[in-house]
């Protein structure tokens, strides 16, 4: 089996464009804001854990 490139564009384009309309800009913007707030999350705790490791090997 092959795989068409054409036929991967042309679905993934039908498959946003019939996404597209459901989407509102109350989501989008949840979905930003969430994204953001997990990134800083997974940031901190990180960068808490790379100090609490290099701590305790002293």
């Amino acid at each position: 089996m092959t795989n068409s490139n054409h036929t991967l564009m042309g679905t993934a384009g039908g498959t946003f464009l019939s996404v597209l309309p459901n989407l509102h800009s109350e989501d989008v913007l949840k979905t930003i804001i969430l994204a953001a707030l997990g990134a800083i999350v997974s940031f901190l705790i990180s960068m808490l854990l790379k100090y609490l490791i290099k701590k305790h090997k002293k």
